[in-house]
């Protein structure tokens, strides 16, 4: 930016509220919620949807959970005016959803919002009119007293009309719009003089919309003047306080938390924030974390795979990778340190069992949304450890042991350094698979037989015998040997007649699965005299056999790390 530019903006002024209260409140419910995405979302897509596609997405609306849908704006267009007698006309309204339009405050497309509505159950008569101090100068060349009969007039247009439908419950709604950018004592004036003309009640509330049509200062700013509004309103318990952020500033999000904590009562957003220039607000993300804090959202938001899918069909706009809670990569850690933080929260997690979900990374289950954990690791250049003993856990059921993490963590830093991209699960695999199951040399395991077994008691220790045939360099060669146990007497055999001197220095097994004829799993670390060291792993239906195979692994590799020093 060049420095002279900055002059062409100023600061944003404040609101003189000293003794504000909503910096100290907890959101402790949901707010009422009014999906939008048909009306602003639909408004503000290159393509705006046909039919078809807002039949799907207002299904999909009603079977998320919400009970007020902006359907259209019926007197901006004929296609608007369609659908709205298509949902009607067709019976697609549930009785528990109220549907809500969009009228400028000008008497003959008031007059054709009503008949877009016609039969209808319950609808919600939304008026609006521009009140921003710049656009009163700027665009209407207006003043105060023009621009609150407009409103007020409109307001009047919208009662009358309404007695002429008595089968059909209507409930009223007006929008300052530009509420952000408009002087706060006239914003409350006009807003006042508009609900003197419906004359609301307890039971039977106005809607007071109060948008950040466009988005101009930090999200305290209009926290404050939803307070401000609150706190100096006539008939407060006659109205309900509605939210409507856009995003230009990137703070929609932010500035609706922090104006419900300042006493709105309802929001008025759209899935993902698809709206107009950086959008609306984001439903998703802001019921999502009213979710992580232990508050119901009221939103049936488990499958948002479904909420993706259908959105982006609609909107032809995909969600980022890095969307809150929705994006495809937000489940996924690259890193080794957060990898290996997952890995064992997790496992702590499921071992309490107490039901609270900590999770390092993740402040949100999975689960809840319908998404997996299988998804949650994925391996790059910049992964750990933990994160590669993880997929080899959840994708494969090994569950190799804690000292063998950094060994085999080594091996595919190795792979993703060359490939110089994110692996895929099956690569992984492979890299395990010809390190230490298809890795036959020098040593090959051809026959192993255990001749006899004596289990002593008392004092006395357990002794075996073994016959083996091992391929050595492509010969074959025959041994055997006593030991305490099948492991160390065929140990004691390679040891006296094929590699000389090596140790056991840690052993690990388990099943594969739970059923009586499950394969298992060895891992076995063994130590050269030379110095060398390295883990081998064996899999067999037979544990000793998968142990007998885990030693070979690891004295092949062994001979390799030896071989290198050459």
């Amino acid at each position: 930016m060049r420095a002279e530019t900055v002059q062409k903006y100023r600061s944003y002024p404040g609101v003189d509220l000293k003794d504000r209260t909503w910096p100290d409140t907890i959101i402790t419910k949901a707010p009422v919620w009014s999906s939008v995405d048909l009306r602003d979302g639909n408004q503000a897509l290159v393509q705006p949807m046909n039919l078809e596609q807002k039949l799907q997405l207002f299904q999909l609306l009603v079977d998320v959970g919400f009970k007020e849908i902006e359907v259209g704006f019926p007197s901006a267009s004929e296609v608007e005016f369609a659908f709205c007698r298509t949902l009607i006309d067709g019976g697609l309204i549930p009785e528990d959803v109220t549907i809500q339009v969009l009228t400028p405050a000008r008497e003959n497309l008031i007059r054709k919002s009503f008949d877009a509505v016609k039969g209808a159950k319950k609808v919600i008569m939304h008026l609006y009119n521009s009140t921003s101090t710049l656009q009163r100068h700027a665009v209407f060349k207006m003043s105060r007293e023009e621009i609150t009969a407009l409103g007020v007039d409109g307001a009047a247009v919208i009662k009358a009309e309404a007695e002429r439908y008595p089968e059909t419950s209507f409930r009223y709604e007006y929008s300052p719009e530009s509420f952000t950018g408009t002087e706060m004592d006239f914003a409350l004036h006009i807003c006042e003089a508009v609900m003197d003309v419906w004359q609301p009640t307890v039971d039977s509330p106005v809607i007071i919309n109060l948008p950040a049509t466009v988005e101009m200062a930090t999200p305290n700013v209009y926290a404050d003047q939803i307070e401000w509004f609150c706190r100096n309103m006539k008939n407060r318990e006659c109205a309900l306080i509605s939210l409507h952020a856009h995003n230009d500033r990137g703070s929609a999000v932010a500035a609706t938390e922090l104006a419900l904590m300042a006493g709105g009562d309802r929001v008025e957003g759209t899935l993902f924030g698809n709206g107009e220039r950086t959008g609306n607000v984001d439903i998703v993300t802001l019921a999502l974390n009213l979710f992580t804090q232990g508050v119901d959202p009221e939103l049936d938001l488990h499958d948002i795979n479904r909420l993706i899918e259908v959105s982006e069909s609609v909107t032809d706009i995909p969600v980022h990778i890095r969307h809150p809670y929705a994006g495809e990569l937000v489940y996924t850690a690259f890193s080794g340190s957060h990898q290996d933080a997952i890995h064992k929260g997790m496992a702590l997690c499921e071992k309490d069992g107490n039901g609270i979900w900590a999770v390092p990374y993740l402040p949100i289950d999975p689960k809840d949304v319908g998404r997996t954990y299988e998804s949650i690791i994925r391996i790059n250049s910049q992964s750990g450890k933990g994160g590669v003993a993880y997929v080899m856990e959840k994708e494969f059921g090994l569950k190799m042991p804690k000292a063998m993490h950094p060994e085999f963590g080594k091996i595919i830093q190795k792979v993703t350094d060359s490939a110089g991209r994110e692996l895929q699960t099956s690569e992984i695999w492979d890299a395990f698979n010809n390190s230490y199951l298809q890795e036959i040399q020098p040593y090959n395991l051809v026959s192993f037989n255990v001749v006899k077994r004596h289990i002593e008691s008392d004092d006395k220790d357990s002794v075996a015998e073994i016959e083996a045939a091992i391929e050595v360099k492509g010969k074959e060669k025959n041994i055997s040997a006593e030991g305490n146990g099948p492991l160390d007497a065929f140990c004691t055999a390679m040891k006296k007649e094929i590699t000389g001197n090596f140790s056991l220095s840690r052993y690990h097994e388990h099943a594969l699965s739970k059923s009586s004829s499950a394969r298992a799993a060895a891992y076995i670390q063994v130590k050269m005299d030379s110095g060398a060291e390295k883990w081998g792993v064996g899999m067999d239906t037979d544990i000793i056999v998968a142990s007998i195979k885990a030693v070979l692994s690891a004295l092949n590799r062994c001979a390799v790390q030896d071989d290198s020093r050459e």
